[in-house]
């Protein structure tokens, strides 16, 4: 077997390769501003995104502590209030403990289209941050995929069941162990160059969890040198 760690990064042009977690409110901004910013541009069908698994809670062995998420919303929102935030109001019993079977189905996706992983990402991270919903449950990741209207929900309830793309993500979480994948998010383009957590530079006051982040700089329009770059290289 292939060492998944020594797997070229580079993507084709037009496309703009992400690692990252659903979990991290850092990746939901570059996601967004991914997103709007190629609407904004034109070219959503020029630029692609493929969707790679940055799984926090393997590479800190433990899931993602709700004190860590809740003190980022304020700080992370005053950015990019479009995204979509809120502290966390549903049961304290439906937080999610997990992220990895919505990273598997964003990865299942793939299968069916670029657009369909794109789409189901975008919705599962909205569904956690804006909406408050337990994105480790199938029948939540299947009912994001249905309100997503790219999805073949049935394929992907399939996917899910047989697990195919599961040794994706264990692939990719070794990447992001290794020292080729930064953080999340970390974005690879066409040119061979490479950005993490484009556009904001981030410092914490007080342990995670117990502080909270404190934004030294923040600039959008990183991403529009990016999207036009992966369109033309």
């Amino acid at each position: 077997m292939s060492d998944p760690t020594t797997a070229d990064l580079t993507p084709p042009r037009g496309v703009v390769t992400v690692f990252s977690d659903i979990w991290c409110s850092f990746a939901h901004i570059a996601i967004h501003r991914l997103h709007t910013t190629r609407a904004r541009l034109g070219l959503e069908e020029q630029v692609s995104f493929d969707l790679r698994a940055f799984p926090l809670e393997l590479l800190n062995d433990a899931p993602s502590p709700r004190p860590g998420t809740d003190s980022e919303v304020a700080r992370m929102a005053s950015l990019e209030p479009a995204a979509g935030w809120q502290l966390w109001q549903a049961k304290d019993w439906l937080y999610p403990s997990t992220t990895l079977p919505a990273l598997e189905a964003v990865l299942a996706a793939k299968a069916q289209s670029l657009r369909a992983s794109e789409q189901l990402d975008l919705g599962l991270r909205r569904a956690f941050w804006a909406e408050s919903r337990c994105i480790s449950h199938r029948k939540v990741i299947l009912d994001v995929a249905a309100e997503t209207g790219a999805v073949d929900v049935d394929a992907l309830a399939e996917a899910l069941d047989d697990g195919r793309a599961r040794r994706s993500l264990a692939d990719q979480a070794a990447l992001a162990q290794s020292d080729r994948v930064d953080c999340s998010p970390h974005l690879f383009l066409p040119d061979g160059s490479d950005h993490a957590n484009p556009g904001i530079e981030v410092d914490w006051e007080g342990a995670y969890g117990i502080g909270w982040p404190v934004i030294g700089s923040d600039d959008p329009k990183v991403f529009e040198d990016i999207l036009l770059k992966a369109a033309t290289e």
